[in-house]
């Protein structure tokens, strides 16, 4: 059947009547990509199904937790169990402290865990709790990196390329801004100025270990290690952010790749087996600040619900049960990039195709890639050719260059072999572009 989006465009039509702009998070509107989204009706495996008859290959993957697949028959009928049992009690339960276990034992560093609700409501906590802590007010964070849209990370850098914050977002009030203080990914001597100017008020120093939202960025050599080193020399928390590496670069993510031990780190995503969910933890003497063992106040209804947690719990024991998963899903993305990278030198399109674990972006440049102005050098128009003629083929990635995309263990090797064919003709589309 051939591709066609006539019921998505009148989907989209009606939603924008109803919702601003049509979406409920600004990416999935195609907004930097240009076109009618897809509305999707199911999904199952690795495959995407929208309202129109289109079929998928997905690489999204919900941006990254549907890491067994959509639909795994496992999680599946553990979410049926707990739907007869029901929804929400707003009261302790042992499903919570199960989840909290299976953090733990593959995230050493997280000695106490709260669960939340978002990556955002993670990030939100973790920075009231580290000023707390520190009794300082200022929070390092690194251009590019994001961390969900509360108020003291909407910041983006000022005049210079180490300054302090401004609003990033209208609604954002500027003396919120001026204590969030941004820096280059991947620059030591910019961040050990800034520690240099502002170490005293440092709280802590917010990361993505491997950033993937300019697009994934690897660390350089030694990088994560040296911004130890500084928040330890200054007396400043390191918060890894790693709701997105966090059980995909690694097992136990970034952290366990780079041997860095952060004081806080915050997951999501993947620990909820794709329901809504997100967590914070670390340093025992640090999380025992957090209410109502401490002084530090954060709550939420919904925090722990059976479901979200009946989910997780499945989706963990699979990934910590399965015989060689890690091995076997790197493997398959390896042989993707592998595949997409030698289309692309056979027709001489200039490519940088980064990889770690089941994640990987590309980017159209002849330039390294290392940091969120190198990352904004890249020809996003040529992405975007590639995009829909990806689509078109039924490969459904990020509609947006700056996004990270994601393998699942329900990708089978026909699905690459397919995935690269349609490379090829899309990379051909976009040489045709640079003539």
């Amino acid at each position: 059947m051939a591709y066609t989006t006539e019921k998505s465009r009148q989907a989209f039509i009606e939603a924008k009547q109803h919702i601003p702009g049509g979406v409920n998070s600004p990416v999935r509107s195609f907004r930097s990509v240009g076109g009618t989204p897809p509305f999707i009706d199911s999904a199952s495996g690795s495959r995407l199904f929208d309202i129109d008859g289109n079929t998928y290959i997905d690489y999204v993957g919900s941006w990254g937790p549907m890491i067994l697949g959509h639909a795994h028959p496992i999680v599946t009928e553990a979410l049926k169990n707990a739907l007869s049992r029901g929804t929400s009690y707003g009261a302790p339960t042992l499903l919570e402290t199960e989840l909290a276990q299976r953090i733990k034992a593959v995230f050493p560093s997280m000695e106490l865990v709260r669960m939340v609700n978002s990556g955002t409501e993670a990030t939100m906590s973790v920075m009231r709790l580290a000023r707390a802590f520190t009794n300082r007010k200022k929070i390092v964070k690194f251009a590019g990196c994001y961390h969900g849209h509360n108020d003291g990370l909407l910041a983006k850098a000022g005049s210079g390329a180490t300054t302090l914050g401004i609003p990033d977002s209208p609604g954002v009030p500027e003396s919120i801004a001026a204590i969030t203080i941004t820096v280059a990914y991947n620059d030591v001597p910019g961040l050990t100025e800034i520690f240099r100017q502002h170490g005293e008020d440092i709280a802590a120093v917010i990361i993505e270990p491997v950033p993937g939202n300019m697009g994934m960025v690897l660390p350089r050599e030694n990088y994560l290690a040296s911004v130890r080193k500084l928040t330890a020399e200054y007396g400043a928390l390191l918060i890894f952010d790693e709701v997105m590496s966090g059980f995909r670069v690694a097992h136990g993510g970034a952290q366990e790749v780079f041997e860095i031990v952060p004081d806080l780190t915050c997951l999501g995503k993947v620990i909820g087996g794709g329901l809504p969910v997100g967590a914070y933890g670390g340093r025992r003497d640090i999380m025992e600040w957090i209410a109502p063992a401490g002084p530090v106040y954060q709550a939420g209804t919904l925090s722990g619900n059976p479901l979200a947690m009946t989910a997780g719990i499945a989706t963990l024991k699979l990934l910590a049960e399965t015989t060689e998963f890690y091995k076997i899903i790197n493997e398959k993305t390896a042989n993707l990039c592998d595949g997409i990278r030698q289309e692309a030198d056979k027709l001489g399109v200039k490519l940088q195709l980064h990889r770690l674990g089941s994640m990987f972006s590309l980017f159209f440049s002849d330039k390294l890639v290392y940091d969120y102005d190198s990352a904004k050098k890249s020809d996003v128009s040529a992405f975007n050719i590639y995009f829909h003629a990806m689509l078109e083929q039924g490969i459904y990635s990020a509609p947006s260059q700056f996004e990270a995309a994601f393998m699942s263990a329900a990708h089978t090797e026909e699905d690459i072999k397919a995935t690269i064919a349609a490379s090829a003709v899309a990379l051909r589309k976009v040489k045709e572009y640079y003539k």
